[in-house]
């Protein structure tokens, strides 16, 4: 392998390794929607998404 190819190689390997880990984001996202709205309280599923919802779950597990 020439050094053209193997840059090529490593290039595809990053992009693999980026839209793995978008992947698990959106996964992420969507598995903490369903469970907070069927779940939980079952409100807004977009509610937590925000970041007001993020410091008051947060707020509760350090006592702040």
């Amino acid at each position: 392998m020439d050094q053209k190819e193997q840059l090529r190689f490593v290039a595809n390997q990053f992009l693999m390794v980026l839209f793995i880990a978008f992947l698990a984001v959106i996964i992420f996202a969507i598995g903490l929607m369903v469970g907070y709205g069927v779940i939980g309280d079952g409100d807004n599923i977009w509610a937590i998404l925000s970041a007001d919802k993020w410091q008051e779950l947060i707020g509760k597990f350090t006592g702040k």
